[in-house]
């Protein structure tokens, strides 16, 4: 059965402020399992979203709780990102990430036309989503430099890496839609099709890079395969490592 068919996906509301405690617990769930940081978020900022009408919010088809996603500006509203994705356990693995990221984007264009639309990750499968949506990689500079945005970053267990890089890099990857400079979805989709393996161990390679200076981590890492040195458009090192 189709994504759409067995989840609802809203615009969130006051009426939704009784699961903000559930979303907050389920992002930091989700992050430690990953062994990844990411921003804390209090459940009065999950409401404030809420009230604002800046988030999404899905249900199982049986009213249950399925997921959460909400929209940030920053710069004066030049830049919007699409943060808090989360999606609870029992309902993972089944295309609904994709639909709630696809629902926000809507909402994030509609709301703020003009914005720059921007993401970091640490996973391959939102890079896969956001790539579908007609989102590019791209290097830290192109994203806000609002410090209210990297202060954000400060309850990330990866702060310390962001600040040893001057905020220029760090464990996750940049992506970016510019409505004024993008290529279309079936461009973007394409191009994360062609080079998914190079950017798999490219992730790979830049964890050991990043935390080799803060952790006591034996040589034999996996770092034996060459990796291509230029693809379409900028070189993907330059993405990851800021060359």
């Amino acid at each position: 059965m189709e994504t759409q068919h067995k989840f609802q996906i809203l615009i969130a509301n006051e009426s939704h402020f009784g699961f903000a405690q559930i979303i907050c617990d389920e992002m930091l769930s989700s992050a430690k399992a990953r062994g990844t940081g990411i921003a804390k978020r209090s459940p009065d900022y999950i409401k404030e979203k809420m009230r604002e009408g800046k988030s999404v919010i899905a249900f199982s088809e049986d009213g249950i709780w399925a997921g959460f996603c909400y929209i940030e500006t920053w710069s004066h509203g030049e830049y919007v990102a699409n943060s808090g994705l989360i999606v609870s356990p029992h309902f993972r693995k089944g295309g609904l990430a994709k639909a709630i990221k696809k629902k926000i984007f809507e909402l994030s264009r509609k709301l703020y036309p003009d914005a720059k639309i921007f993401g970091l990750t640490t996973g391959l499968a939102v890079m896969k989503i956001n790539s579908e949506l007609g989102y590019e990689p791209v290097t830290y500079s192109e994203l806000t430099q609002d410090d209210a945005f990297w202060a954000g970053c400060k309850s990330c267990v990866n702060y310390e890496i962001l600040m040893s890089k001057e905020r220029k890099n760090c464990m996750c990857t940049a992506m970016l839609y510019d409505p004024k400079d993008h290529y279309e979805p079936e461009e973007t989709k394409q191009y994360f099709e062609e080079n998914k393996s190079i950017l798999e161990r490219l992730l790979r390679i830049k964890q050991w890079k990043f935390l080799q200076p803060f952790l006591k981590k034996d040589k034999e890492d996996n770092m034996k395969k060459m990796v291509p040195a230029t693809v379409r458009r900028k070189s993907i090192l330059q993405y990851f490592f800021n060359l």
